[in-house]
């Protein structure tokens, strides 16, 4: 089994978001074949807890706007750390880089296929890396 094309679709919208707001280090993965609650889960970080919120907040708006979804649970918003967005088909999380560092989700997941993303979002790949030693403003 692999992934709705709804899921790419939100994916990719939720991806192009997360990278417009700067995020660091975005990665998705098709986890149909192991998990039965989703089909795809997208991961991004920031630097800054107020910047966690802001891509999550970027993310929300383009898939209202142009996918049409709305989450059906966003949980960790208080502390800004770690932020969950659930939209059944996917889910996202976006992480401060210390948690992401912490809780490793990609070790988690290594096994599942690496779901394509546009090239903004590409782009991202190692930045967190780059902004602790001080090559990377955003």
């Amino acid at each position: 089994m692999t992934a709705t094309d709804r899921a790419t679709e939100l994916i990719e919208t939720a991806a192009q978001a997360a990278a417009d707001k700067l995020a660091h280090d975005i990665i998705a993965y098709d986890v149909s074949d192991v998990l039965a609650i989703t089909d795809a889960f997208l991961l991004a970080s920031a630097p800054s807890d107020r910047q966690v919120r802001s891509i999550v907040d970027g993310i929300e708006e383009a898939l209202l706007k142009e996918r049409g979804a709305k989450p059906v649970r966003r949980e960790g918003e208080r502390d800004g750390r770690w932020v969950l967005l659930d939209y059944v088909d996917i889910v996202v999380h976006v992480q401060h880089a210390e948690e992401r560092v912490f809780y490793a989700l990609e070790r988690l997941w290594k096994d599942c296929p690496v779901i394509g993303l546009p090239p903004d979002a590409q782009a991202t790949r190692g930045r967190a890396e780059a902004h602790a030693r001080g090559g990377d403003p955003s």
